[in-house]
């Protein structure tokens, strides 16, 4: 992975990912990535789920010099892992959890003892009946905990992760699952690398000053009241009945505040209790421009999440690129960040190789142990220190220009696919139906009339 090609050169690109009007981060993020590479000079052909079954014959004909496939935690990527698994590119981690939907297809499909057999590998210091919870269907905090990406990080040239904390623990982990003849300075931590995440666009004033008047106006907000908004999937893990009691407290001293929830609602989590507090606006989903407004229209943007799939979140970096003053939780993959401690209001510094120079606070972080303190002591602050809300909102949107941009995006993946990647892989023993010949189907149908091979 040391030689690197011309950079100017352009690259030839399979592209595996959800694209709009599929509603997701990924998918949006995919879409202005490949523009940028297609406007630098760059061929990308997309394969979402209904285009990848022409993947196969296209590579063989004219083969790519790059394959690069998105993975998120949700279904929309559970198409592509048969060819991750089976044609080696640039896999790129969005969450570095995936157990929640790779055990949702699994499940799905009733392949349970492929479930048993796939976490067993990914994860052999769990205990034997560990699957068990899954396939009874007990969902819990325990997926968080199961990253079950062994197989897409083996069978991978290159993985990209998002931050350098998160790499780091990743390369640990994976060392750890593969035994003692590991290393963490061996060929999957070269093959580990950290990107940043680009999302996002700068507002301007004018268009800040347009959405508060025109949004405050449509959901009957004070002109001068105090707007905490929470935005994106609207679910547990966003802390929202944290936030509600927070917010509740935190009315005795801005009597005039108000709670925005910006976002679809989850069918497993009812927001009625929300809908009926006083003070608290629920929206519904949505559209891309819309967001964006409604973000900026806010005084304080809360980014709360627990538990964590190690993502890097969307509507957090819309917030700092509108400059939105923002709270969020300390998280491993948020510690390159400048943050303030509420309890102390002390800057935290981060130390993270080539980040020292890294110091303004950028968002106030809220230590999950302390929550519900914190959590009131960060929203009064802000509710009152409209010197503090300006601040914050100027150093996050400098941070994101520097860390977040579709420029800076674009550089760290122009520069990955200039990369030289190894011609073959040494795989480990995958679980079989990881490492299917991909005639299963056929060879099924043509059993009941004693036909044992498909080929001649």
């Amino acid at each position: 992975m040391t030689e690197v090609r011309n950079p100017r050169s352009a690259v030839r690109i399979a592209w595996f990912s959800p694209f709009p009007p599929v509603k997701t981060g990924v998918a949006a993020v995919s879409a202005g990535l490949v523009s940028a590479l297609e406007a630098r000079g760059h061929a990308v052909d997309r394969y979402p789920d209904t285009a990848a079954h022409d993947f196969p014959w296209r590579h063989r004909q004219r083969p790519y010099d790059r394959v690069v496939y998105q993975f998120g935690n949700s279904s929309h990527h559970d198409y592509a892992w048969p060819y991750a698994l089976r044609y080696p590119g640039l896999t790129v981690l969005h969450d570095t959890r995936l157990h929640h939907a790779r055990a949702a297809l699994l499940l799905r499909e009733k392949r349970r003892d492929d479930y048993r057999r796939e976490l067993a590998w990914s994860e052999p210091d769990l205990p034997p009946g560990a699957a068990e919870l899954a396939v009874a269907g007990f969902d819990s905090r325990l997926y968080y905990d199961w990253p079950m990406v062994r197989s897409l990080v083996e069978a991978s040239h290159l993985v990209a992760v998002h931050g350098e904390a998160t790499r780091t623990e990743l390369v640990e982990r994976l060392a750890s699952v593969r035994g003692p003849a590991s290393d963490v300075r061996g060929p999957i931590a070269e093959r580990l690398v950290a990107i940043r995440l680009g999302h996002g666009e700068l507002v301007t004033d004018e268009r800040i000053a347009a959405a508060r008047t025109t949004l405050r106006a449509r959901y009957g907000l004070p002109r001068d009241a105090i707007v905490f908004g929470v935005f994106g999937g609207l679910t547990p893990e966003k802390r929202l009945p944290q936030i509600l009691e927070a917010f509740r407290a935190v009315r005795a001293y801005a009597p005039d505040a108000r709670l925005l929830l910006g976002g679809a609602e989850a069918s497993h989590f009812a927001l009625d209790a929300f809908r009926a507090a006083d003070g608290v606006v629920v929206t519904g989903y949505l559209e891309d421009a819309e967001l964006t407004d409604h973000i900026a229209a806010v005084d304080v943007s809360l980014n709360l999440r627990w538990p964590t799939a190690r993502e890097t979140s969307g509507p957090w970096l819309r917030a700092l690129a509108a400059g939105t003053p923002t709270i969020v939780t300390d998280l491993l993959q948020l510690i390159d960040v400048p943050t303030l401690d509420p309890r102390t209001w002390q800057a935290s510094t981060p130390d993270i190789g080539h980040r020292t120079s890294e110091s303004d606070p950028v968002a106030i972080a809220i230590d999950i142990v302390d929550e519900d303190h914190s959590l009131r002591l960060a929203m009064r602050r802000l509710a009152q220190d409209a010197a503090l809300r300006a601040s914050l909102g100027r150093t996050g949107r400098a941070y994101w220009q520097r860390h977040h941009s579709l420029e800076a995006m674009t550089d760290d993946y122009e520069r990955l696919l200039h990369l030289a990647h190894p011609e073959h892989l040494a795989h480990p023993a995958h679980p079989a139906h990881l490492r299917p010949a991909g005639d299963e189907r056929l060879r099924a149908l043509l059993a009941p009339f004693g036909i044992d091979s498909p080929i001649p």
